[in-house]
């Protein structure tokens, strides 16, 4: 009878050693399966970083007055430079709630990116200041810190619009191109104008001590292309050059006031339109681990490519066991295979082969073997060592073969399975 998981080192009938076998996958293997995710990974990187070349290329110097590319707004402050109006960039909060004053307009280009200490600060110092503060395109957070009682209403297209309003600067400037954020408010003495569906994307507040608020839904007035369309040029030069003196803030991520992060989540953070592009790679991930699964249901039996002598499975199986150290499974799986086949020998139901009350007592009776010794043997602790292991396969061998034949009890049948062999001996 042949064991059931113990090394094996036999021959084989057609080669005479049996030739030892990987199942690692070969490097042609692992590139032949991937190679598809990678050549669309790649491409999704190749991608991405051209468009954001292309992208970065289109938005250097956004609003920036000292950049004469596309998005700059360099045009605006020569044309203010020679009505006499000076114009300083300024990157912190702090230089721009310092630079406040009766004789100062404040430009905000980007309210949205300060944080809730940055917004308070400015606050405060624009406040009482007697000067103007004009901001662009503020959103629902900064339209409430700045100018109270401000609502702010879905976007809008940019598109040439008419003034419909009082507001002196925008009568002088005529048509425009406004849009973006609509806002609105009940505030006494507001000038709304520039409507889109009876909501302003230019609103006017007057403050105490002769300070004013002005909100602009969009800053295409501001930019290099767009300043000669139609009143844009008049528009903005009358917005901003109302005072003396211009303080155009540029928020960056390394002002200092900005590292208490305010209450803006990580979404907050991400640039607009890259939610979407989020959400697609997160999709696209998806669906490649569904494509690349393995299984997604129960397994199933399918025809092997090659025949493999069951001498080969068994050693394959038994250096897996040696090389974990996984003596206590590999003890398990012959006792276990040696429990089926001696169950029907002695009229054991299948059901309690596996029973160390059921089976030990029917396999003594029928041996004349003490039934402990038959329990240690079937149920025993994992062997101590190699040498144990093979002698506990050669022991479970023998039970099975004598009870099957009938034999005498033999005189090492029931010995216990860890017993240390002598010294010098070997597996």
């Amino acid at each position: 009878m042949t064991r059931t998981a113990a090394p094996d080192t036999s021959a084989s009938p057609t080669s005479g050693t049996a030739p030892a076998t990987s199942v690692s996958p070969t490097a042609r293997q692992l590139w032949t399966r991937s190679r598809g995710l990678l050549i669309a990974l790649g491409i999704l990187v190749i991608a991405g970083v051209v468009l954001a070349a292309l992208r970065s290329g289109e938005q250097h110097g956004r609003l920036d007055p000292r950049s004469s590319e596309r998005f700059g707004s360099r045009a605006v402050a020569e044309l203010l430079a020679d009505r006499g109006v000076t114009t300083r960039v300024v990157t912190t909060t702090e230089a721009a709630a310092s630079a406040a004053g009766p004789d100062t307009t404040v430009l905000v280009t980007d309210p949205d990116r300060l944080t809730s200490r940055q917004r308070g600060t400015l606050h405060n110092a624009l406040a009482g200041s007697a000067g103007r503060t004009v901001l662009l395109a503020p959103g629902k957070t900064s339209a409430e810190t700045f100018a109270p009682g401000v609502r702010t209403a879905a976007p809008t297209d940019v598109t040439v619009r008419p003034p419909d309003c009082s507001l002196p600067a925008a009568d002088r400037a005529g048509d425009a191109e406004l849009g973006g954020l609509r806002y609105d408010s009940s505030a006494p003495g507001a000038d709304a104008c520039y409507l889109s569906g009876g909501l302003p994307t230019l609103l006017r507040l007057p403050g105490t001590n002769g300070t004013d608020t002005l909100l602009l839904g969009s800053p295409d007035i501001l930019f290099n292309d767009r300043l000669a369309q139609r009143g844009n040029a008049s528009l903005a030069l009358q917005l901003l050059g109302s005072r003396p003196h211009l303080v155009w803030y540029l928020p960056t991520l390394g002002d200092s006031a900005a590292t208490d992060g305010g209450d803006r989540s990580f979404f907050d953070l991400v640039p607009p339109g890259w939610n979407w592009a989020l959400l697609q790679l997160a999709i696209a991930a998806a669906l490649a681990a569904l494509w690349r699964a393995r299984r997604l249901g129960p397994l199933v039996t399918e025809p092997l490519p090659v025949v493999v002598p069951a001498s080969e499975a068994t050693e394959g199986r038994a250096r897996l066991y040696r090389q974990a150290n996984a003596r206590g499974r590999a003890a398990e799986a012959l006792r276990s295979a040696a429990r089926v086949r001696l169950a029907p020998l002695v009229g054991v139901p299948a059901a309690q082969a596996h029973s160390p009350e059921a089976l030990p007592p029917a396999v003594g009776g029928r041996l004349r073997d003490a039934t402990p010794a038959v329990r240690a043997l079937l149920f025993g602790p994992p062997p101590g060592d190699d040498r144990s292991l093979v002698r506990l396969a050669d022991e479970l061998d023998d039970l099975v073969r004598r009870v099957a034949s009938g034999a005498a009890p033999h005189p090492d049948s029931a010995s216990p399975p860890d017993v240390p062999s002598p010294p010098g001996e070997q597996a």
